[in-house]
């Protein structure tokens, strides 16, 4: 019988673990957000991200404000730039670029349009929307930043999370970010040797922590106790760490989510490798948005963190141990009867004998010729699909 083991966190910062990264998906969100922000967008902890979106958060106000009371002014001394002057306000509001988009498509008005135009022209053209918006009323967002800015407009029932709600939950399994607890920054995948080495300096190239003025991003795994779901086909551990990572935007720049899973391996462009059981929670930024965070994913995230990964090991043991073919004729009946072509079939039959040493008999064999194959489908739509019947068959195990 398979028992749950945790192995000892690695203590002398060289040592790490094998991984076997050609099995389970590959995700590349993380390395999506590492590649794309810059230098002032990255933070070294949890504490200084959490400090600056606080600062942020304290900074702004928000109200509700009548479409038809705002005025637009184009300045003769900036004729670049328009401002707004909002009722019951001491003084004009520049919008920044953000929040000129979202005001543009509020009132109906192409946004890409008016930024070419003069000012006095689109002052005319945003005017003429606002007074005819039919919605009536607007909720802006606004800062004291040397001047007075309009970070984000939106309808009156955007229920907005802060960043810094996101990031306070973030720290109460977190902490730091650093190592002060079981969830850290992740180490880094060594291609040459197929180690993974969880002790690595965080550093502007190995941080996971972001936030720019739209948004905030945090990924971090708990790699210092790996998890041991059985066997590799050599005899050694099939070693598992459990990661998540986060994202919100106050102004309304994406949802707000938090994504579970456990993974194999992070590699220096911080893409994740031999990921399993991955599950996301989304909330649109809706009238009970809030409610939904402190209810649904606070508690979701805690949660995780801090359960046992017995339900996922059990998982992997089913899988392996559920024998649904015997035969070339019932492995290309079980996938074909799954929607998989004549062409994929062969390429998933062909992919598990390569890697593991043998033809696919166990639903674990085949999940992991199925997302192996997908890995390699250029379209996101149709690797998506792949990996989608994938997990069904793990819920087919379970």
């Amino acid at each position: 019988m398979t028992q749950l083991q945790v192995l000892a966190p690695a203590v002398n910062p060289r040592d790490g673990y094998k991984v076997d990264v050609s099995r389970g998906q590959r995700v590349g969100r993380v390395s999506s957000e590492w590649f794309n922000r810059p230098a002032d967008e990255r933070y070294l902890s949890l504490t200084d991200l959490h400090n600056s979106v606080k600062r942020r958060s304290e900074r702004s106000k928000t109200r509700i404000v009548e479409s038809e009371l705002i005025r637009v002014e184009a300045s003769r001394d900036d004729p670049e730039r328009l401002r707004l002057m909002l009722p019951d306000a001491h003084a004009s509001v520049a919008p920044t670029h953000w929040s000129f988009g979202q005001l543009a498509s509020l009132v109906g008005a192409p946004a890409a349009y008016l930024r070419q135009l003069p000012a006095p022209l689109a002052a005319i053209n945003l005017q003429h929307g606002l007074l005819n918006h039919r919605a009536e009323q607007m909720k802006t967002l606004e800062i004291e930043n040397g001047r007075l800015e309009l970070r984000a407009v939106t309808g009156p029932d955007y229920g907005r999370i802060f960043d810094s709600e996101l990031v306070d939950a973030v720290q109460k399994i977190a902490g730091n970010g650093s190592g002060d607890t079981r969830w850290k920054v992740p180490g880094v995948l060594d291609w040459s040797t197929g180690i993974y080495n969880p002790n690595v300096d965080i550093s502007n190239d190995t941080t996971t922590l972001y936030a720019s003025d739209r948004d905030v991003f945090v990924f971090l795994v708990d790699d210092l106790n790996p998890i041991e779901a059985g066997k590799l086909p050599d005899g050694s551990p099939d070693v598992f760490f459990r990661g998540v990572y986060c994202w919100n935007s106050e102004v309304g720049a994406r949802t707000l989510g938090i994504a579970s899973f456990y993974l194999r391996a992070v590699c220096q462009n911080r893409c994740l490798w031999g990921v399993e059981n991955f599950e996301e929670i989304t909330i649109r930024h809706s009238k009970y948005a809030a409610s939904r965070f402190a209810l649904e994913a606070e508690p979701a995230l805690i949660q995780f963190a801090e359960s046992s990964p017995m339900p996922f090991v059990n998982g992997i043991k089913a899988s392996r141990e559920r024998i649904v073919a015997r035969d070339d004729e019932d492995r290309q009946s079980f996938l074909r009867k799954r929607g998989f072509s004549k062409a994929e079939t062969t390429r998933i039959i062909d992919a598990v004998l390569s890697e593991e040493g043998h033809p696919p008999a166990s639903i674990f064999d085949f999940v992991q010729g199925i997302t192996r194959v997908a890995r390699d489908k250029p379209h996101q739509d149709v690797r998506l699909e792949m990996e989608g019947k994938a997990k069904k068959l793990l819920d087919l195990a379970a």
